[in-house]
């Protein structure tokens, strides 16, 4: 799981394009223990199987080596022409993937990565026929891995969504697509879980988890409810081997329906920008705030939109627009409803005082994250209580853990096995930035701020690895 994440916020807005949508959910049958008959879904999904349909892309890949001036040398084609000429040439990759059909009139939501670079884009109906319909692509949005296509036929059967809010772990689905190239194909389980995030598919992330089998060639697909509602698109599954392992995931029909309607209306999708990094609450830090839920500040660039607005590291993000949050990919997915501009009131702890502040989102031009100064030193500490011992950043160093030129603090050298320090999670080459309110430029304000709050606990704020992490040691 990435402890630093740099929000990234979609522009979802009500569009023009209206979905049909299915009732809302009132009622769940149990089994019938009846022993002359037996529970069927085909009435229920036959209508939304016609709707699946499958996708099969091509992209040339040209042979660069060919091109090379070298080979267009009489000399070269004079004594070395059989080579030559048996060379690879330009080819054409395909790949298959399916697609679901969500308008009368042709429009087709899928997989990113199904249709990503191709030069071509072929439909094929369900309808048994061996047409295939090329299609054009109306938008694509590669951090939610959705796309939309269109081909030019009208009166066709399409899904109808159902509401992914209404979905309990248990309920029935069902996963259709179109694996393998070998026709349209059926799967069914049930939901395993829900809001999954931290898979590291895509940079937003709140899955339905299903054992239904989702397959190569699945990707793009429906996953729907017992009744035949979409309720989510077929994505990705986690597999050592490529098959399948009965861990599926969809991106849910709520997300699909947001994202989609603005691609067919813009394209594509302008992201705000919020200029921090965020993680989640740990047991540890859990009692700072009071046993709070939300997301904590572990970077705040000052010249983007939540410094503008006085955000600190630190300050634990518990509602959007009076919504709570209850983590960090939580508020990374609920900020996804706002657009670049927009002003949102953002709710936060500080100091186990709440506060209230209104953000004017930025537009996301690129990912960098303002830091503090290089510094140069050669003082080591250590704090035998905790046994953690620091030294000073020098450019050996930097080098030598391939450390940014402006990631100021200091770097652990030595973690006492079996010390607090170990137990809370402090590895060596760790980098520290911040103690409390505190910048560590160097030992000196290490020391300082160990000595200033030595008898309190206190948030650490430790670049490791993986990632941006605050740790508490009391």
């Amino acid at each position: 799981m990435k402890s630093l994440s740099i929000l990234a916020i979609p522009l979802l807005f009500l569009s023009a394009f209206n979905f049909q949508e299915m009732p809302s959910v009132t009622q769940r049958n149990n089994a019938s223990t009846s022993q002359n008959s037996i529970y069927s879904y085909s009435n229920a999904i036959n209508e939304v199987k016609k709707s699946v349909v499958n996708i099969s892309t091509q992209k040339k890949v040209t042979n660069n080596i060919g091109n090379h001036p070298m080979f267009n040398d009489p000399l070269f084609r004079q004594f070395f022409g059989d080579l030559y000429n048996n060379m690879p040439q330009d080819r054409i990759e395909r790949s298959l993937g399916s697609g679901v059909i969500i308008s009368s009139n042709g429009y087709i939501v899928t997989n990113n990565h199904v249709i990503d670079g191709a030069d071509k884009i072929l439909v094929s109906l369900s309808d048994g026929s061996k047409k295939e319909y090329e299609a054009k692509i109306i938008g694509k949005d590669p951090r939610s891995d959705l796309a939309v296509i269109k081909i030019e036929k009208k009166n066709l059967s399409f899904a109808k969504l159902g509401d992914s809010n209404d979905l309990m772990v248990g309920d029935i689905v069902f996963a259709i697509g179109n694996p393998f190239g070998v026709g349209e194909s059926v799967t069914q389980g049930i939901i395993s879980a829900l809001n999954k995030t931290g898979i590291g598919i895509n940079d937003y992330e709140n899955f339905i988890q299903t054992d239904a089998s989702i397959n190569p060639g699945n990707s793009g697909g429906a996953l729907v409810d017992s009744r035949g509602a979409l309720i989510g698109i077929n994505t990705a599954i986690l597999s050592r081997t490529g098959g399948n392992h009965g861990i599926g995931f969809a991106i849910p029909s709520d997300m699909v329906k947001k994202i989609t309607s603005v691609l067919i209306e813009k394209g594509s999708i302008d992201r705000g920008f919020l200029g921090v990094g965020i993680q989640d609450i740990t047991d540890n830090l859990s009692n700072l705030y009071g046993g709070r839920t939300g997301a904590v500040l572990v970077n705040v660039d000052s010249n983007g939109a939540a410094g503008k607005a006085g955000l600190k590291i630190w300050d634990l993000i518990i509602a959007v627009n009076n919504k709570p949050v209850q983590s960090a990919s939580e508020l990374k997915n609920m900020i996804g409803s706002f657009s670049p501009n927009e002003v949102i009131t953002i709710r936060y702890i500080r100091d186990k005082k709440e506060y209230t502040t209104k953000v004017k989102l930025d537009k996301l031009e690129n990912n960098e994250i303002a830091q503090t100064k290089q510094t140069q030193n050669n003082n080591t500490s250590a704090n035998k209580n905790y046994g953690l011992s620091v030294e000073n950043i020098t450019n050996q160093m930097r080098q030598a853990n391939r450390l940014p030129n402006n990631l100021n603090g200091v770097i652990v050298s030595s973690v006492a096995k079996n010390s607090k320090a170990q137990e809370v999670g402090f590895e060596e080459g760790d980098i520290i930035s911040q103690i409390e309110d505190i910048a560590i430029n160097n030992t000196k304000d290490f020391n300082n701020a160990m000595k200033k709050y030595q008898k309190q606990a206190k948030r650490i704020l430790v670049y490791q690895r993986d990632g941006v992490k605050t740790l508490v040691l009391d």
